[in-house]
């Protein structure tokens, strides 16, 4: 499975989760705090995956490894540094609602690797 397909359904899967979260709680604050929260992981996911899709990272076994652990750390870090300013970048945040969008966007990853289960059967 591509990973930019993963990425497009986190991301999708992201605004139908904070569009129904603020028609639930009529708050546009809810909204935009899932919103954040989902995009805490499809901007670093986003930005590995285009790393682990360049030709530099497929050049040898020991490239790709190192190349992987290189994005995975990039991954974590801007993962980190955009929790960190969520605060300021959305005003008021709601953060059981950002934690809420974290959430569902990581459960994406399980989902896509059953469907990649359900393909090899």
């Amino acid at each position: 499975m591509s990973p930019w397909r993963v990425i497009a359904v986190q991301a999708a899967v992201g605004v139908v989760v904070a569009l129904l979260g603020g028609l639930i709680a009529g708050r546009g604050e809810v909204m935009w705090s899932l919103l954040y929260g989902a995009a805490t992981v499809v901007v670093p996911g986003a930005l590995m995956a285009r790393g682990m899709t360049s030709r530099l990272s497929s050049m040898s076994p020991g490239a790709s490894a190192v190349s992987f652990m290189s994005w995975e750390f990039v991954k974590i870090g801007v993962s980190l540094a955009m929790l960190v300013v969520a605060g300021k970048i959305v005003q008021p945040l709601v953060w059981p609602a950002l934690l809420v969008g974290l959430v569902v966007g990581i459960k994406v990853y399980w989902v896509a690797l059953l469907w990649r289960g359900r393909k090899k059967n």
